[in-house]
């Protein structure tokens, strides 16, 4: 395990590199678009390799906000205990809050436990839970990443980058990039309004299909959900975990 300080207070409070900022800032020279087409690439070689071994993975995303004593904190480590239980590596940021509470509850059982990174303009601290790290600098080697070595994905309560991360998940699902993987919303609660808009908006509007929402469960047991990824995994991957 890293022996490195989650303290949340130290999430966002270093200066990085702005490479990835100025790569962004529309075209540049060919010479500067071709290293770059190359950094990525060699990134994602550097996540092929650490990862290729790690086995079944599951990955919670959620706020790096929440602290040891909150409820979606407690929640998610035991979320990241059933998952590890189960024979699943519990994947996440590799952060802080429900990120640290996930990989810290497969730690409490003896679990493989993995933190994908990324560079922001403020550094991002590992938490004090992970068998591996690694630190990625563009979002979307580091979200193909989180993608690829998963059977199942949890979304926990978070905001902006919880949303992104879920919504790339579901769009791949629904235009046939990934298979019909479960997608599970903890917390009914906090998901609810966003259950609304699904069903009530987007569906009855027909921006949707049914389908695209049958592999979705809200729940907030952390039994029922990892329960479910075992089964799915089971039936449609014939991955062997669990008893």
């Amino acid at each position: 395990m890293k022996n490195i300080s989650s303290d949340s207070n130290k999430w966002g409070t270093c200066s990085r590199t702005n490479h990835d900022k100025v790569f962004l800032e529309g075209p540049h020279s060919r010479t500067f678009e071709f290293i770059h087409a190359f950094q990525v690439f060699f990134e994602m070689i550097k996540g092929f390799r650490k990862l290729h071994f790690v086995g079944p993975c599951v990955t919670v995303f959620g706020s790096a906000r929440f602290h040891e004593e909150h409820p979606y904190y407690k929640l998610a480590r035991e979320l990241g205990s059933e998952l590890a239980h189960n024979g699943f590596v519990v994947m996440t940021g590799g952060g802080p809050g429900i990120m640290e509470a996930a990989n810290r509850g497969a730690k409490d059982v003896n679990g493989k436990s993995i933190g994908c990174n990324i560079t922001l303009p403020k550094e991002q601290l590992p938490n004090n839970f992970l068998d591996i790290w690694i630190e990625f600098k563009y979002f979307m080697v580091r979200k193909f990443m989180l993608a690829k070595y998963s059977y199942g994905f949890i979304a926990m309560p978070g905001g902006f980058g919880t949303l992104d991360e879920l919504f790339e998940i579901l769009t791949l699902i629904q235009t046939g990039k990934m298979k019909n993987f479960p997608v599970i919303l903890m917390g009914k609660e906090y998901w609810l309004p966003l259950k609304n808009l699904l069903e009530t908006r987007l569906l009855e509007s027909k921006s949707i299909d049914q389908e695209d929402i049958e592999t979705l469960l809200f729940t907030d047991s952390a039994a029922e959900a990892a329960n479910f990824i075992l089964y799915m995994a089971k039936k449609q991957f014939q991955v062997k975990v669990g008893h």
